[in-house]
Parts: C-alpha cells; structure tokens; sequence
C-alpha cells in the first residue's frame, strides 16, 4: 500500500494560569506595536477583556478594541471591523473570546489588506492561493471559551447574511503565531456556555476519529481529546472555579481542532445550516443532533467506536458509547431533539439543500445524499 499524506500542525501555545500577563509580550514577539482587539459585545463589556486592554495599555501598545460582533459573525460584522482597523492605523490582531471572536478576529487580520471579496477565499481546492499572503496581519489568539478550537485553526467561518450559508474561509496564514489559553478566562462562563462549547470540543474529536481519511495522528489526538472531555467537562459544568478541569477542557478543545484536519462529518454539516438560518449555539446544536448522527454512520464505525470505547473505559461497545452520549448530554442539560432546541421542521427542504453544500459532509463516514441527509434531519426532530 503506498501511503501519501500532507499533514500541517499549529502554533506557538502557551497554557497555564495567569498567563494572560503575557499577552503583551506574545504581541511583540509577532512585531506588533498598535493590536486591536477584536472581540463579541458581552465579552467587551467584561472585567477579563478589560484586563487584556491593561495590559496591552500598560506595555505601551495601545488600548483599541473592535466589539461590533454577531454571535455568528457575517460580512458586515467584518466589514466593520476591517474598517476600524484601517482607521485606527492597527498592525495585527489579538482575538479574544469564543469562536465568534477568535473567526472574525482573525478574519479582520486576513481581509485588511486584500483587494478580493472574502468570499473568493472559500476553502475551496486552492482559492486560498488567491490572497496576497504578505499582507496578512499577525495574529495573537485568546480563547475564553473551550470548545471551538479556532485558536489552532487556518480558517474561520463567516455566515453570508444574504443567504445565511456558512462559509469557511482558509488560507494558512489564518493560523495565529501565539496563542494565550489561559484558563482563568473561563471562570465566568456561564453552565450553558461551557456546556455548548465543551459538547462542541467533543464533536470535534469524535467526527475526526470517526472520519475514514488516512491520518493517525489526528486520530489520536481526538481519541485523547474524547478522554479529557469524559473525564473533565461534567467536572467543569458542576463547578465552574475547577481550574484543573477549564485547564483540561482548554487543551481538549484545542486538540479537537488540530484533529479535525482529518476530516468533520454530518454532525457538523447539519449543525452549520441550523445556526446559519436559526441562530443557534453551534456547539449545543452539534450536541442535540450528535446521536441521531451516531445512529445514521453505525454502520461504518460500529467497531472503530467499539475501540474508541475501550480506551474511554466505557462498557459494552458502540451501543456502550452510545448510551454514554445520552447519559453525558442529560447530565449537560442538553436538549433531547431539534423541536426541544425551538426549530420546526416547516424548512427541511432547505436545510438539506445546504447541509450538502457544507464541507463538512464529504468526511463522513457513510456518504450523504440529499434522500438520506432529509431523514437524518428528520429524525433529529
């Protein structure tokens, strides 16, 4: 068998307690001298946010801040964004917050400088070989959630408020040179957030583990990813000041991101359409339709999830993990289906028509068609 693989893994992290002090430091490493932080609306207003601007402030590097974000960032909220960077003169970007602000953070530091639309940048074969890679801003990344992975990421995801389709944005410029995890910054989330965007984390390890391209390193790490999610989310949900499970639940996260380059699936390319035109949280939404999706590929990872269950500790194989998903969205205070989520199923249609237009959908297990997409919809009602 004559194997051939490209495999590309991320950045400069640093972890630990208290390590937001760095944030200056890390700017200066990448030659930033005027940052704008980028981050959502309710984080801006926050005593953390603030303290990054101290900091920034204190280091002499400015105290400029972008808010003006949509829980799913479109292109208006960039933009936006690229305009108040241009104006105030800015050098590069720190992204700070959950995946909204970390994409379009990261977004704002791509677009800055080029002359094509963003959606010319589509991940896409090799349309990322369009931009102009030397007029991309560094970018420093603090994530203040655990869940999306954007941190360790070469893309973001821009919802088109026009058609309310996804989009995902690739260049691996995108990646930022430092990334700050410090799990302080989590302490505050409130228990549906760190719900959502740890079941999203575990999403992201269990579609990449479960995708059949070639690339065991990826599947390792999610299989790794998976075990700190068992063992810490319950732990984080249950007690939000358990630094040593936000710690755990921020590198499981990141890992969940780093092993999705081996490929997503249909947990992602239904939950993509369903928080494009309903507003949903992405990671909660992955978390209501993760086992009608399990049930739908059974039959092509029946035994590598029999393994995956092995090494989690869970008993009794595929049906053994599969009671665990229940058991642990239960304890998570996850909603049971798609009407529990508040949808009606009144645009099913449309809903499997851009589910198959998602990326995500050509790394699933079981290949999806516009017949079987529909009934897996239906049965996440």
């Amino acid at each position: 068998m004559n194997i051939v693989a490209n495999w590309s893994y991320p950045t400069a992290i640093k972890l630990g307690r208290g390590r937001i002090k760095e944030l200056a430091d890390a700017c200066k490493t990448l030659g930033l001298n005027k940052p704008l932080l980028v981050t959502d609306r309710g984080l801006a207003l926050m005593a953390i946010t603030g303290h990054a601007l101290d900091v920034l402030e204190e280091a002499g590097l400015g105290r400029a801040i972008f808010s003006d974000v949509d829980p799913n960032p479109n292109e208006k909220n960039l933009e936006a964004g690229i305009k108040a960077y241009k104006e105030g003169g800015h050098d590069g970007v720190v992204a700070f917050g959950g995946g909204s602000g970390l994409d379009l953070g990261k977004l704002i530091a791509f677009m800055a400088g080029q002359t094509r639309p963003v959606w010319d940048f589509e991940d896409i074969g090799d349309w990322w070989t369009r931009a102009d890679a030397s007029k991309i801003a560094p970018i420093v990344a603090v994530p203040t959630t655990a869940g999306t992975g954007s941190e360790v990421g070469r893309a973001g995801v821009l919802t088109n408020s026009v058609t309310h389709v996804k989009k995902i944005i690739f260049h691996p410029k995108l990646l930022p040179g430092v990334v700050i995890c410090d799990p302080e910054l989590t302490m505050g989330m409130p228990k549906a957030i760190t719900a959502g965007t740890g079941m999203d984390a575990f999403a992201h390890c269990l579609e990449a583990y479960s995708s059949p391209f070639y690339h065991p390193m990826s599947g390792g790490i999610a299989l790794e990813g998976m075990r700190l999610v068992k063992e810490f989310l319950p732990r984080a949900f249950k007690d939000g000041q358990d630094l040593e499970a936000r710690t755990n639940m921020m590198s499981a996260a990141a890992m969940g991101a780093v092993a999705f380059q081996k490929g997503l699936g249909a947990i992602h390319s239904l939950s993509h359409p369903i928080g494009a035109v309903y507003n949903t949280h992405h990671g909660m939404t992955n978390a209501v339709v993760m086992p009608p999706v399990l049930r739908f590929n059974r039959p092509a990872i029946e035994e590598k999830i029999a393994r995956a269950a092995a090494y989690l500790g869970i008993a009794g194989g595929f049906d053994g993990f599969y009671d665990y998903v229940l058991s642990l969205r239960s304890e998570l205070s996850v909603p049971e289906n798609l009407t529990a989520l508040g949808i009606k199923p009144d645009r099913i249609d449309e809903l499997t028509a851009m589910a198959m237009e998602d990326p995500s959908c050509g790394g699933n297990p079981v290949t999806m068609t516009m017949e079987n997409t529909k009934a897996l919809f239906l049965d996440c009602f």
